[in-house]
């Protein structure tokens, strides 16, 4: 596996114990629907979240937010559709981003970005 595969499944891993830590439960991990894939599924308040982790080793480049496309947007509101219809919520739903920078010790620096965007309608 490539170097930045592992930077960004660890990365996931870091995001994962960070929701626990702030008390949501998580619901799935790397859930697909067809093309679509939503990194973390989590649930809190009776709001279903949909996270897009991003980690990056380096900001030269600029923010692991910014590299959240209309695209990647766009899939994770199909994915969402196809998760709620299957859970059947009827509660709140929000898109969240958790931007993880590696330092230079080796750390990760998490950023929760609640309500990061909002589906397209």
């Amino acid at each position: 596996m490539a170097i930045h595969n592992d930077i960004g499944k660890a990365g996931e891993s870091a995001a994962v114990q960070f929701l626990l830590q702030q008390g949501y439960e998580i619901l799935d991990e790397n859930w697909t629907h067809g093309k679509c894939e939503v990194d973390i599924i989590a649930f809190k308040s009776n709001t279903i979240i949909f996270i897009e982790v991003k980690t990056r080793s380096s900001v030269a480049f600029g923010m692991p937010e910014d590299f959240v496309s209309a695209g990647k947007q766009k899939q994770l509101e199909l994915a969402s559709e196809a998760y709620i219809d299957i859970m059947d919520h009827q509660g709140e739903i929000r898109f969240d981003i958790i931007a993880i920078v590696l330092t230079k010790d080796k750390q990760f620096k998490i950023n929760h970005i609640e309500d990061a965007f909002w589906p397209y309608q």
